[in-house]
């Protein structure tokens, strides 16, 4: 097979010289210089995502058509198989980064086994001549180089396809969140919303190429089906310099697409527990030089949110999604894309026993409907320049009936989001320069209204504390209106430099931000990774620095801001929410252990200033940011993958974690008791609510047979940290009381109050899959699945509605059936 393009293969690349040091910094400061003066018109999709042309021919030069390509990297969980069209071409689109085994047949041909490098963001072009077979003629296929990705610069969890398709069920609106919580590092609060190392809400999942910054949790927007998803590939540290705003952790999702001519897609009808039902479908017609496809989904549970108590009162909802996309190639260095996609969910608040008594019905919706446009152009097989574009519409509305308690809260928020961003990559001798700007206009609308309905359950300084709710003799108002609207200005710019020499890889890239909502903030950082292979020795080791510029979470910040929340209270706290910045490093390794086992681990460091956090008014169910003065997270994780031995494949995972948050507070609203104590402590720390000491996941799959598998998986938590205060005036055995009587005594049995922890959880899971029917064009697959066997009581936080109580489903059972064609 031989190779064109981009890329020099390793052996030439570790024959040529080193720069030196001072000629490596200066081609550095000349890449920064190009964000300023280059004119770009670009974004590319994912940074560590490439594409593969593949042309192959017989002796005489001929095209051979309808040859049959195998495409595998264990690294990156990778493993497709695709056909020539009748010019002998075919495209693999959106490859992650790593080394990739090809294997080609053809009756008449002897069969072809090469491996091949995928690092550029440019197009890889790679022929390949097959022979014509032998009676005696063997393939040995030697797929152990795919293991590891020797040429990463930091370190990357890969999902890929076959483990999406075989993923554990998950109930509708948090698909793709359960397969992210499944990698070391991450873990859940309330209602499937995501933590990385620490991080509050500071997750953004990047859509082909598309960042979202907003919290994607079930409970706040609408979900991308992981259907609809051919690979994840996660950062969480040595994050490349394009991406910033939101940096806690970013997951890049690649949606599916296949070049084979012709029509297909796939069909997936889901049910389960709780009266979970789903369905699936995604068609995709290839003609010429044109791609056209369209995707729809629709599910419906009894368990939506998490609940507050084990009885899951209210707890009902609906979710759907409708997308169409059209690529054309106009020629081979032209290209087009436009999608449309509208999601919308639709679910009711779970209640406390106090309202589940009172009748209360709490109810939430969310519509968002977003256009996406590119273009890219190869200008040669060293330089393209991509645009991307995309608006979109956002909007969530909270309704409660008249007998809901202590509050009747309405709320009808949206934003109007127009975004464009643009890169150019430039490959040059061992580089691969990449310079881009981004431009994000979101325009916020807030328009929020309660009434108090039961001023007992406030404290003191809360306005409608004693008396009828209309009593003018109180210290503020009953009711409370507030509308406003203001735009959210972000500006960044960024230039990296991907350098490759021998075995050694360095991204280093500088970013430059700016941030204007309340607040006009701006910042630069350095982001540096760097990695060295030993291949005798089958390992990688990196380390890598970034400095980061957070920006809050506009959820509500309007509402929280306004000087009309003085009339809520005599006793407040106001201060404005000032960006999150931090320095994040990490050190760690991958090893491959006999070309089967690959063991990932690292030790992580986090020191971040105007620490992120959330808080609630009261028990309104409105959440706004927070941030203190800093935090300090710190640990460790490891990963043991087993792409596949003999019948066997699997992983194991382990977090540890250690996260505290400084006093005092340096943003965010406060009323009554709560702004008492914010500004009396002025000093010390505090866990921070992802202080979860010891996590582990796993799952081990069994091929019993050709077309049936069976997995068994666990998941073990130390459980949280919570803040319990208890009355000064009773002892904590009444205050426990008073809590078993709100939430039932099987919770508090779960809680440790004097440690303040809840305590340790261990889930048992188990699935079943077999092929029902498959053929050259069609193949049928069912599977089963029986997640927390082991029925233990999963509280996963404790503390009140949202912000507070948050309790897993019990032992539950899901069946899935796919069709592909």
């Amino acid at each position: 097979m031989s190779r064109q393009g981009s890329r020099r293969s390793r052996e030439d690349v570790g024959r040529m010289s080193l720069d030196t040091p001072f000629q490596y910094l200066v081609r550095c400061l000349a890449t920064v210089l190009l964000v300023l003066f280059v004119p770009l018109s670009a974004i590319n999709a994912q940074t560590n995502i490439g594409e593969l042309r593949l042309k192959v021919t017989d002796p005489s030069g001929l095209a051979v058509a309808k040859a049959s390509v195998a495409l595998r990297s264990d690294a990156n969980q990778y493993n497709n198989t695709l056909q020539t069209d009748d010019a002998g071409r075919l495209q693999a689109l959106r490859l992650p980064f790593g080394t990739y085994q090809i294997e080609i047949n053809k009756s008449g041909f002897a069969p072809l086994s090469e491996s091949i490098e995928i690092r550029s963001q440019l197009p890889t072009d790679a022929s390949a001549e097959l022979r014509v077979a032998r009676l005696t003629e063997q393939v040995t296929v030697a797929a152990n180089n795919t293991l590891i990705n020797p040429d990463q610069p930091g370190s990357v969890s890969q999902i890929g396809s076959a483990a999406i398709e075989s993923r554990l069920s998950s109930l509708p609106g948090r698909t793709v969140q359960d397969l992210v919580n499944s990698q070391p590092g991450w873990l859940y609060e309330g209602n499937a919303v995501l933590h990385p190392r620490g991080s509050e809400y500071q997750t953004q999942f990047v859509v082909d190429g598309i960042p979202l910054t907003d919290n994607r949790s079930p409970s706040f927007g609408p979900e991308l089906e992981a259907d609809d998803v051919d690979s994840v590939s996660i950062y969480t540290a040595g994050i490349p310099a394009e991406y910033g705003r939101k940096m806690g952790g970013v997951v890049e999702l690649s949606t599916m697409q296949d070049t084979t001519p012709g029509f297909h897609g796939e069909a997936v009808l889901s049910g389960g527990s709780f009266d979970t039902a789903g369905a699936f479908f995604k068609g995709q017609e290839v003609w010429g030089k044109n791609t056209f496809g369209f995707s729809a989904s629709g599910a419906g549970t009894g368990h939506y949110l998490n609940p507050v108590v084990t009885q899951n009162y209210t707890n009902r909802g609906t979710t759907g999604d409708f997308s169409v996309d059209y690529e054309r190639d106009f020629t081979p260095n032209d290209r087009l894309t436009m999608s449309v996609r509208h999601e919308f969910s639709r679910y009711e608040l779970p209640n406390e026993q106090v309202q589940q008594a009172a009748g209360q019905i709490q109810t939430a919706d969310n519509f968002e409907t977003m256009g996406i446009i590119s273009y890219r152009h190869i200008f040669s097989s060293h330089a393209v320049a991509d645009i991307h574009a995309m608006v979109r519409d956002n909007a969530n509305d909270f309704y409660s009936n008249a007998n809901s308690t202590p509050v009747l809260l309405t709320q009808h928020n949206s934003f109007r989001e127009g975004y464009v961003r643009g890169t150019f990559t430039l490959d040059h001798g061992h580089s691969e320069w990449k310079v881009g700007f981004e431009s994000d206009n979101m325009f916020l609308n807030e328009n929020t209204k309660y009434v108090v309905a039961d001023a007992t359950q406030f404290d003191d300084s809360t306005p409608c504390q004693s008396g009828s709710i209309d009593d003018p003799q109180r210290d503020g108002p009953c009711t409370f209106q507030f509308t406003g609207n203001r735009p959210d200005l972000e500006q960044s710019a960024f230039a990296q430099d991907l350098y490759h020499v021998g075995n050694w890889t360095i991204n280093a890239g500088l970013r430059w931000d700016h941030y204007q909502l309340l607040l006009n903030r701006q910042a630069v950082d350095p982001r540096f990774a760097i990695s060295r292979y030993f291949p005798s020795a089958g390992v990688v080791v990196h380390f890598s620095y970034d400095r980061v510029f957070q920006t809050p979470s506009f959820e509500n910040i309007l509402y929280s801001s306004s000087p009309q929340l003085t009339a809520l209270s005599s006793d407040f706290l106001r201060l404005p929410v000032e960006p999150s910045e931090g320095n994040y490093y990490e050190v760690g390794l991958t090893k491959a252990f006999a070309g089967k086992l690959r063991f990932d681990a690292n030790y992580f460091r986090r020191l971040v200033s105007n620490y992120a956090d959330d808080d609630q008014i009261d028990n309104t169910t409105i959440s706004f940011p927070i941030a203190f003065r800093k935090a300090i997270v710190y640990g460790a994780e490891g990963k043991l993958d087993l792409a596949q031995w003999g019948r066997f494949s699997g992983y194991l995972s382990y977090s540890y974690e250690v996260g505290n948050a400084w006093n005092p507070v340096t943003g965010g609203l406060f009323l009554g008791d709560n702004a008492d104590a914010a500004e009396s402590e002025l000093s010390g720390h505090f866990p921070d609510s992802q202080d979860q000491r010891n996590t582990v996941r796993g799952r081990l799959r069994f091929q019993v047979a050709p077309r049936v598998w069976v997995a068994g998986g666990i998941q073990y938590d130390t459980g949280l940290p919570f803040e319990f205060q208890c009355d000064p005036s009773l002892t904590l055995q009444q205050c426990i009381g008073g809590e078993a009587a709100t939430y039932g005594q099987d919770i508090v049995n779960r809680i440790n109050f004097v440690r303040g922890r809840i305590l340790p959880s261990f889930q048992v899971n188990a699935s079943a899959g077999v092929d029902l029917y498959t053929s050259d064009r069609f193949k049928v697959h069912f599977q089963a699945d029986g997640e927390n066997l082991s029925n233990v009581l999963d509280v996963i936080d404790f503390g009140g509605l949202f912000s507070g109580n948050a309790i897993g489903p019990p032992r539950s059972f899901a069946l899935r059936l796919r069709t592909d064609f």
